[in-house]
């Protein structure tokens, strides 16, 4: 038995069901909702954005959502299995032929919008 197949059997309990997200790329604007603590109260936030990149695979698999507020770029990183994330939407699907769209992170205005998924129409956000 190979390093590899003993940490991936170690790790399988703590993977999510594939069934708790939807099917998801790069170039969709998702929302993701956030569990966060604060003292002894407990919050969603959604943190809506689009996917920019995926990463990893098993428990260490990651997603980079960017969204602008007040005109700067912000992304964040989501591990997709941990318990934080409650759940992730699909707002709207978005055409990319990239595998990571960084691309974005110097267009400015409406040059930041991709062309939705189904050719031709393009979203506004």
């Amino acid at each position: 038995m190979s390093k590899q197949s003993i940490i991936e059997g170690v790790t399988a309990d703590q993977l999510r069901d594939p069934a708790d997200f939807p099917q998801f790329s790069v170039g969709d604007t998702i929302d993701v909702h956030v569990r966060i603590i604060e003292g002894d109260k407990e919050r969603v936030q959604v943190y809506q954005g689009v996917l920019i990149a995926e990463r990893g695979r098993g428990v260490n698999r990651t997603i980079t959502v960017r969204r602008i507020v007040a005109n700067e770029g912000v992304e964040r990183i989501f591990p997709l299995h941990s318990p934080r994330i409650a759940k992730i939407e699909v707002v709207r699907r978005g055409d990319a032929r990239r595998a990571k769209l960084y691309f974005l992170r110097s267009r400015v205005g409406k040059a930041r919008r991709l062309r939705d998924q189904r050719r031709g129409l393009k979203h506004t956000s």
